[in-house]
């Protein structure tokens, strides 16, 4: 009787002592990884990752952290401009994190280049590159996880925002001071401050309507462009198909752009609106009246050009052009 007592303690005791056992050994390897992590992050705010170290401090558990990794191909030979400006946002979300409250040791950001690491991108089925993913603490990364880079752009701000969504760590996004602009405008400054001085006998330039009207017309042609909408949204200047190389300058989505497309229509509405000013100049001027009616059918005709290019771009800014041209044809003839 007391052999089956002394068996059965030991057998619980075994049971018991196992799975304890076990648990132990997890807590130890998740706060050596947590350790390894923070190590890495503190030296450097994107802790670079091949596929060992992608296979096992993201895929291997435990793990209690969520990853944010950028997937890349920054090597020359890539040549993969996008991925470059991706980077230097990217860097940037990072090191406001890294250098602010929000630091934590609940997220890490990580990138993964393609000649380093092709093994991770054969093992998530991706052919191209940036393209950023969340690994969350916990289950498999979700449809949400990937982050929609055309649609979104990938402006450091816009990227915070979507690991706030998926992770709850509120980044303030800190940019390096840029002095590009405040230069420029002071050249500017003392350049028209250089020209007044020069003038100052003579200062009938600054009431001159045309200059004005020519400084007014630039304003709105880049204004109308979509140079706004790249400032908030960052988004690539083109897109090249990794598997075809194809470049695409025009957007798919009607949601979203690239930067050449701003630079298209700036150049449809400045072809545009220069048909419509000459347009005006021959039914208003003291030419030969032969010379006005060839001006303006020549016009007409350039601004009919425009209007079929740049349908999709111009539509109801060109059928005015268009009504206001054919009054201008008439009035020369």
């Amino acid at each position: 009787m007391l052999g089956k007592v002394l068996t059965s303690l030991l057998l619980l005791a075994v049971f018991f002592y196992e799975p304890a056992e076990a648990q132990k050994k997890k807590e130890t390897l998740l706060s050596e990884k947590v350790t390894q992590m923070m190590e890495w992050a503190s030296k450097r705010s994107v802790i670079k990752m091949n596929g060992d170290k992608f296979r096992r401090f993201v895929k291997a558990p435990p793990r209690n952290y969520s990853v944010v990794i950028m997937f890349t191909a920054l090597q020359p030979q890539r040549q993969c401009g996008v991925c470059r400006q991706a980077d230097e946002e990217f860097q940037v979300l990072a090191n406001s994190w890294r250098f602010s409250s929000a630091f934590t040791n609940k997220v890490f950001f990580a990138s993964v280049d393609f000649d380093e690491g092709s093994d991770v991108f054969q093992m998530l089925n991706m052919n191209s590159a940036p393209t950023f993913l969340h690994f969350p603490s916990k289950g498999k990364p979700r449809r949400s996880d990937t982050y929609e880079l055309q649609v979104r752009g990938f402006a450091a701000e816009q990227l915070a925002r979507w690991v706030a969504d998926r992770t709850d760590v509120q980044i303030r996004v800190i940019r390096p001071p840029n002095y590009a602009g405040p230069l420029l405008l002071g050249f500017l400054l003392a350049v028209i401050g250089g020209l007044a001085y020069l003038r100052r006998h003579n200062l009938e330039f600054l009431f001159n309507t045309n200059v004005w009207a020519f400084s007014a017309l630039c304003f709105v042609l880049i204004m109308t462009s979509g140079q706004m909408w790249n400032h908030i949204r960052g988004p690539p200047y083109a897109h090249k198909n990794p598997s075809t190389g194809q470049v695409s300058y025009i957007h798919g989505s009607s949601q979203a752009q690239f930067v050449a497309e701003t630079h298209i229509v700036l150049l449809f509405n400045a072809a545009v609106t220069m048909g419509i000013v000459l347009l005006c100049e021959a039914a208003t001027s003291d030419m030969d009246i032969g010379k006005r009616k060839s001006t303006c059918i020549h016009t007409h005709t350039h601004t009919h050009t425009d209007h079929f290019v740049s349908s999709g771009f111009l539509r109801s800014f060109s059928n005015r052009a268009i009504r206001i041209s054919k009054l201008y044809v008439h009035s020369c003839v």
